[in-house]
C-alpha cells in the first residue's frame, strides 16, 4: 500500500509530503529549503529521494527542490510555465511522469499563482490522491492576491475554475494541500491538514458557493494581511536556491557595534520576560517559537546583516534554519549574548510587563484584524503588528499598554515603538480573555 507522509511545518502552516514509492525510492512534494525533517524521515525508512515536485513558485518559503537535485540527484518536477532557471522537467497540463509503478499527472490549476499545478497520484488508472498545493485547501482555497493587486479578482476567477475541476475527481480521492492551518495563504485556523474530495464538496464553503461571483466575493472577503517577504520569494525560487548548512557565526561586542553603526539590525530571540528585564537599546524582539520565521520575515529588514541575541539554552542552528527557509542568510550572533553586552558596561533598556488586572490608560492592540474584531478591550487602538513599522507616528506618545493574544507579538511591537522614541511602553502578559476574566469587564467586537 502506498504511504504518503505529511511533514508539517507548524510555524509557517505548511505541509510537505513524502511518498514511499515501494521500491526504496521516494517522491517529495513542496519541500522547503529546511530539509532536515525530510532527510531524517527518508533515512529512517531507508529511502532515496528520487523525485522532488513543486506545485508552484512558493511565496512563503524557499523551495528545497533544487537543493535535493544537486545533493541527492532528485529529478525535479515543476510547471513549465514557471520558467525556472535550473534543470527540471517542465510539465504542462495533462503531462504524466512514471514514478516506477505509480504515476503523477499534472493538472493545471491556476489561481493562487499563474503557473500553479496540482499533481494527481495514480496507481494504474486509480487516483489515490491529489497534491493541491495552494489551490484547494482544507475548508478554503489559497489567496489570489500575491501576484499583483490588480489581478486579484482575475486570479480568483481562475481559482474558481480550478476548484471546480478538482471537485470532479472521485469523492474518495485524498486531498493533500501544502497550505494549512496557520498559513498566511488563507487556510482557516484549526483546520485539518488533509481531506478528501467528497469531504471538501460537502463542507468547504467555497466549493459550496452557488456561482462564480459568490465564490469570488467570499474568497476576497477572507483575505487578510501577509508578510512582505511573500513578494520576494517567488522570484528567488524561480532562480533556485543552493546553500550549505546555515549558522550563526559568533561576533564579539566590538564587531557587533561596528556592524550596528553600518546599519545592521539586532534581533533578540529570547523569551519576552528576559527581553523585558534587559535588552540592547534598539533591539527588535522576535521570540524564538514555531512562528519565529513568519515574524522575522514580516518585521526584520532583508537587505542588511542581522545580529541575533539569544539565550544560552536556545539552539543557534534552529534559529539559522528558521531564518534561511524564508531567505535570511546574512546572520551572525552576539557572542555571549546580553551578558557579554552588560560585561562591556554598555547600556541596556527594560520594558515593563503588566498583568491583566493592571491595565491602565490607553491600550494598543496589535493583533490581526480578524482577531481584533472578534473581541478587544473597550477603546483600544488597533494597528496590526505588520503595519506598525510604517505607522509608529499614528500611536500617541503617552504611557501605553501594548497587547496581543499572549504577549510575544506585543513585545515585538513595544520594541518597534521604543526604536521610534516612544517611552513608557508596557506589555500585557496575556490577551483580551485574560483581561475580561481578571477584571470582569466586557469585550467589544467589530472594528
Amino acid at each position: 500500500m502506498t504511504e504518503v507522509l505529511a511533514l508539517v511545518d507548524e510555524g509557517l502552516g505548511n505541509s510537505a509530503y513524502l511518498v514511499d514509492l515501494g521500491d526504496g525510492r521516494a517522491l517529495v512534494v513542496d519541500v522547503s529549503l529546511d530539509l532536515r525533517e525530510v532527510g531524517r524521515t527518508a533515512q529512517r525508512r531507508g529511502l532515496s529521494l528520487a523525485f522532488a515536485a513543486d506545485t508552484h513558485l512558493h511565496a512563503d518559503f524557499l523551495s528545497g527542490a533544487w537543493q535535493l537535485s544537486t545533493t541527492e540527484g532528485a529529478y525535479v518536477l515543476a510547471s513549465a510555465a514557471g520558467h525556472r532557471e535550473f534543470t527540471h522537467n517542465g510539465l504542462h497540463d495533462g503531462d504524466e511522469v512514471d514514478l516506477g509503478g505509480l504515476r503523477l499527472r499534472a493538472l493545471g490549476t491556476p489561481g493562487h499563482t499563474d503557473e500553479h499545478l496540482s499533481f494527481l497520484l495514480l496507481d494504474g488508472d486509480r487516483p489515490l490522491g491529489v497534491f493541491t498545493g495552494g489551490s484547494l485547501i482544507v475548508g478554503a482555497a489559497a489567496r489570489t492576491d500575491l501576484v499583483s493587486p490588480d489581478r486579484t479578482e482575475e486570479l480568483a476567477r481562475a481559482q474558481y475554475a480550478s476548484l471546480r475541476r478538482l471537485a470532479e475527481l472521485p469523492d474518495d480521492v485524498a486531498v493533500w494541500p501544502t497550505h494549512g492551518a496557520g498559513s498566511f495563504c488563507s487556510a482557516p485556523p484549526g483546520a485539518d491538514r488533509t481531506s478528501t474530495i467528497g469531504r471538501e464538496k460537502a463542507t468547504n464553503p467555497l466549493l459550496r458557493a452557488p456561482d462564480e461571483d459568490a465564490f469570488v466575493k467570499e474568497l476576497l472577503d477572507s483575505l487578510g494581511s501577509y508578510p512582505p517577504y511573500f513578494r520576494r520569494l517567488g522570484e528567488i525560487n524561480r532562480h533556485g536556491v543552493l546553500i550549505g548548512t546555515p549558522s550563526l557565526p559568533p561576533l564579539d561586542v566590538s564587531a557587533v557595534r561596528r556592524l550596528l553603526a553600518d546599519g545592521a539590525r539586532l534581533i533578540d530571540v529570547r523569551p519576552l520576560a528576559e527581553f523585558a528585564a534587559a535588552h540592547v537599546p534598539g533591539a527588535l524582539s522576535i521570540p524564538l517559537r514555531p512562528v519565529f520565521a513568519s515574524w522575522l520575515g514580516w518585521l526584520a529588514p532583508h537587505d542588511r546583516p542581522l545580529i541575533v541575541v539569544r539565550g544560552a539554552d536556545q539552539d543557534p542552528s534552529e534559529i539559522a534554519w528558521q531564518a534561511a527557509k524564508i531567505g535570511y542568510l546574512d546572520l551572525a550572533e552576539l557572542n555571549g549574548g546580553i551578558d557579554a553586552w552588560t560585561a562591556a558596561e554598555l547600556p541596556t533598556a527594560t520594558t515593563r510587563l503588566v498583568g491583566p488586572a493592571e491595565v491602565r490608560g490607553p491600550v494598543l492592540d496589535i493583533r490581526q484584524s480578524a482577531e481584533f474584531a472578534s473581541g478587544h478591550l473597550p477603546g483600544a487602538q488597533h494597528v496590526e503588528l505588520g503595519d506598525l513599522p510604517g505607522r509608529v507616528d499614528d500611536v500617541p506618545r503617552e504611557p501605553l499598554v501594548v497587547m496581543c493574544g499572549h504577549g510575544e507579538r506585543a513585545m515585538g511591537a513595544a520594541s518597534l515603538l521604543e526604536q521610534a522614541g516612544h517611552r513608557d511602553v508596557a506589555v500585557l502578559t496575556g490577551g483580551p480573555d485574560d483581561w475580561a476574566t481578571a477584571t470582569g469587564g466586557s469585550l467589544e467586537s467589530g472594528r
